[in-house]
């Protein structure tokens, strides 16, 4: 039972930075209908961002509270993340708006590609640990055979973080013009232009807000782990992406779910069975919910308009 439960926290807050990640999939998926194959690797960037702007607030400017430090690295990677997203979407995807439906796809492999190997060439191939950071645990309790199901303080930050922005970008979505101007360019772009939306600056707000959300699981994932390489973009991105299909790709709330679901089935596999095929159960438990429910979790079927 000891086991179980430690198994279950680790689990939810695996799940939680994947479902940081999912959000930003699903709100672009949700509003122009594309596949931002690039949102793992601005992921990647943003813990690179996060790692070299927390040397720079604890070592040259010698702040010595952890609390601080964080906050001060979470703003400034959100907000030099989200210029990486303004930038990536008006240089590679807004010229291919109006282009073959492959072209956005294709661009956005190229951006993936070109994250990874430009970080890879600046910060070089090797993994980039940082200074241990908020080691207290607090210890729930201690089973007959002595194994101590333990809490720690980062695991807590993590999922109170996800819980707060999916409520504030689900508030956002549901109840601001913003909001309103997503949904309306989700629903018809062309007939949310004759209405006065400016849908450009929509679709540009929409990505940065994406990629801001990247920035804070990347700044989750360094705290979590303690370590980041350039290769980090690829397989949290993926199954980040398998998080906002499980869930229900346009869905807010399935994106965590997803996440969390994957989270979950990943670490028990590992704790349980062989964890070289963690991965393996993982997509297998997608397969198995598309095929009973196509549109996923809590996503609504497509409704073809005549």
């Amino acid at each position: 039972m000891e086991v179980f439960a430690q198994q279950l926290i680790n689990g939810l807050t695996l799940g939680s930075i994947y479902g940081l990640i999912a959000i930003g999939y699903t709100m672009v998926f949700g509003i122009i209908g594309m596949i931002n194959f690039a949102h793992g690797d601005v992921f990647m960037l943003s813990a690179f961002i996060a790692l070299i702007t927390f040397l720079i607030v604890t070592t040259w400017l010698g702040i010595s509270s952890i609390a601080l430090a964080l906050l001060i690295v979470l703003i400034c990677a959100m907000l030099l993340t989200a210029l990486w997203g303004w930038s990536i979407e008006r240089i590679a995807y807004r010229p291919l708006r109006g282009s073959f439906r492959l072209a956005p796809l294709i661009s956005a492999i190229g951006v993936s590609i070109f994250l990874s190997n430009f970080v890879q060439v600046v910060q070089g191939a090797r993994n980039k640990p940082t200074p241990p950071m908020m080691r207290d645990v607090i210890t729930l309790w201690t089973g007959d055979n002595g194994y101590a199901v333990a809490l720690s303080y980062k695991q807590i930050i993590i999922m109170l973080t996800t819980v707060v922005l999916l409520a504030g970008f689900w508030y956002l979505v549901q109840k601001t013009p913003l909001g309103r101007a997503q949904r309306a360019c989700e629903q018809d772009r062309k007939m949310a232009a004759l209405l006065g939306i400016d849908v450009d600056r929509t679709i540009s707000l929409t990505f940065v807000l994406g990629a801001a959300l990247a920035a804070v699981a990347g700044t989750m994932y360094l705290l979590y782990y303690g370590v980041v390489s350039f290769a980090d973009g690829f397989t949290p991105g993926v199954k980040a992406f398998t998080a906002a299909v499980l869930g229900g790709i346009g869905s807010l709330p399935g994106a965590v779910l997803g996440g969390l679901l994957i989270g979950l089935v990943e670490t028990f596999w590992s704790a349980y069975f062989s964890i070289e095929y963690k991965d393996v159960a993982a997509f297998s438990i997608l397969a198995i919910v598309l095929i009973f429910m196509p549109s996923g979790i809590l996503g609504r079927p497509e409704v073809e308009k005549v």
